[in-house]
């Protein structure tokens, strides 16, 4: 499984062939200037919730990569309006797909659309594809519900919001980890405003001290899983 960054909370997961773009918001992304979102291919797009700074690039996208949209019902009819088609909307349940099985899961977050119509509950997801396991946070501050994912499943990656502010920060990523039961954590949401500011260094030595890995590759940069 290959895992690239594209920028705050946007990144591809390769699986077994399957592409999947997550919170596609690069081109207003001044620290992403250099990607060029007519490279990009997806199969599928997930959308945790209706923000701007995670659809900014959404219509784009999926009219370019004529990628399946996955998102919270009310994000997927503002989508709709937007002329995107090919949509899977979800609510808090899992569904089985071509490619496995695909868990929308609490967040503890807001959600509006960029017309600032309901965006209904902001939302993560875990993905189970190629024999793995991996969590996306989506938006969200610490909260015990990701206790059940330790009950559900053994996950072998956490993707989580790191930023602080509107999120998590690093200090309750750590806590998150022990909620979830996973040491293996990509970090995003950070360093895209002042407000989010982290220091990267920082941040990877108080994992390593927990015995715990963080991850935080460049934007652009790809990584195996």
């Amino acid at each position: 499984m290959k895992y690239t960054y594209y920028g705050q909370s946007c990144f591809l997961l390769e699986a077994d062939g399957v592409k999947f773009l997550f919170d596609p918001f690069i081109t207003p992304n001044p620290l992403a200037k250099h990607i060029d979102i007519k490279t990009i291919e997806a199969d599928y797009i997930l959308v945790s919730h209706g923000h701007g700074d995670h659809v900014a690039d959404l219509v784009v996208l999926a009219e370019q990569t004529k990628a399946k949209v996955i998102g919270m019902v009310e994000v997927m009819a503002w989508a709709e309006k937007q002329g995107v088609t090919n949509i899977h909307e979800m609510n808090f349940g899992k569904h089985k797909f071509d490619f496995g099985t695909l868990r929308m899961v609490w967040a503890t977050h807001s959600s509006s659309n960029p017309d600032g119509s309901y965006g209904g509950n902001p939302a993560g997801y875990v993905l189970e594809t190629a024999g793995k396991a991996i969590y996306f946070a989506g938006d969200t501050s610490l909260n015990a519900d990701m206790s059940l994912l330790a009950d559900l499943y053994k996950l072998d990656y956490a993707i989580l919001p790191i930023g602080g502010n509107y999120t998590m920060d690093v200090d309750d990523a750590l806590v998150a980890t022990k909620l979830i039961n996973c040491d293996k954590v990509i970090g995003v949401h950070y360093n895209t405003f002042p407000v989010i500011e982290i220091d990267p260094e920082e941040a990877v030595a108080k994992f390593n001290r927990e015995n715990k890995q963080l991850y935080l590759p460049a934007i652009g940069e790809t990584i195996e899983l």
